[in-house]
């Protein structure tokens, strides 16, 4: 039996809508772009949204946007994937590590303050596996020493705490429309913010910095352009977004269809005593990008090689990343420096989670599982 970790839901809508997109003129930022980025503002009840071809490109324009820059420290969650630090670190900034939660695995807000010093420009909080961080403490803490705060929401886009949604208490919201996120586009991502400046800043600096878009310049007659500043080449195009138009429509009904999935995985768990999972905190909703068990760390790696051989595709979301050679080489971490997010990454395992997924798929998982940490097989 094969399982893949991921398969997407592209239908025939998708399909559509890409074609229609295809058989027109413009094929770079343009209308259908503009399109998304209002729906999806609209959908998390924000101000503004700004079309990126990634996640990464969406943290370190906003941070950018923010005035993080050389000399600055930011503070951030070593459980998340690499891009989060990397971000920081294309800004000239410093990532500066703190622990997480033991039961959640998110950023622990009790820990942020004992890492502010006086370089201490922005936190970066990371909404892990689909759940919000405690967004409600971090804003106290931003407020209280004048930080900024930008969330990283790959995971997250239909996610909620305490009636909180990204970028509602954030200066900009930060999302991934990578192969295997919620709504998808191959590669893309988004900023959302209620802060004009900050998304016309972002703007600006998605295309090079120049004073008008592609689609500005050819809507008409001739006009010349500036380049006000130094930016990048990170914009989203016609025929991702139109790739993600249809998907907004069927967000909603979506996650329903993946929170029975998560469910259905609970409710067969309850055979193996030796398998834990991140908690969903009350006054929460997951957006259930992830679904990520802990094991004993000592059986860890035999799971993931057993789980391999018998045919179901797994992933590891995440190892500690302060723990990486680059990290350690370059900032000096060491092993003992943030003990629960260390224990953690060798003790998870992330299995298969998609919309299509069925019962007979999950039983057999989880029996593989079973008998892996058994030894009966």
């Amino acid at each position: 039996m094969l399982i893949e970790f991921y398969k997407h839901s592209i239908e025939k809508e998708e399909k559509k809508k890409v074609l229609e997109c295809l058989n027109g003129i413009f094929l770079t930022t343009g209308a259908y772009v503009a399109e998304f980025e209002d729906k999806f503002a609209r959908y998390l009840r924000l101000k503004h949204s700004v079309g990126l071809n990634s996640c990464t490109a969406a943290l370190h324009l906003s941070l950018l946007a923010l005035d993080v820059g050389y000399g600055d420290e930011v503070i951030t969650t070593p459980m998340t994937f690499i891009a989060t630090a990397i971000a920081i670190m294309h800004t000239g900034a410093k990532p500066v590590f703190v622990d997480v939660e033991e039961s959640t695995g998110l950023i622990n807000p009790d820990l942020i303050e004992g890492a502010i010093t006086e370089k201490t420009k922005a936190i970066v909080p990371v909404h892990l596996y689909g759940q919000m961080c405690d967004m409600l403490r971090i804003k106290e803490i931003a407020d209280k020493y004048g930080l900024r705060i930008v969330e990283d929401a790959a995971h997250c886009i239909e996610g909620e705490r305490d009636r909180i949604k990204p970028g509602h208490l954030g200066d900009a919201a930060c999302f991934s429309f990578y192969a295997t996120k919620n709504i998808t586009s191959g590669e893309g991502g988004a900023v959302c913010t209620n802060y004009t400046d900050v998304a016309d800043r972002i703007r600006l600096l998605r295309t090079f910095g120049m004073s008008e878009e592609t689609s500005e310049r050819y809507s008409g007659k001739y006009r010349h352009w500036d380049m006000i500043e130094c930016g990048w080449k990170f914009n989203m195009s016609n025929i991702q977004a139109s790739l993600l138009l249809p998907q907004l429509n069927k967000i909603d009904t979506n996650w329903e269809k993946r929170d029975r999935l998560y469910k259905k995985y609970i409710k067969y768990l309850e055979i193996i005593p030796e398998i834990n999972y991140p908690i969903i905190v009350r006054n929460s909703k997951s957006a259930y990008h992830l679904f990520t068990v802990w094991v004993n760390k000592k059986k860890r790696d035999n799971i993931l090689r057993r789980l391999g051989e018998a045919g179901i595709g797994i992933s590891v979301n995440y190892r500690a990343i302060h723990l990486l050679t680059y990290f350690k080489e370059t900032f000096g971490y060491r092993e003992g420096d943030l003990p629960i997010a260390e224990d953690i990454g060798k003790r998870t395992i992330s299995l298969p989670f998609w919309l299509k997924l069925d019962s007979v798929s999950i039983e057999y998982i989880i029996s593989k599982l079973k008998n892996t940490i058994s030894g009966r097989e």
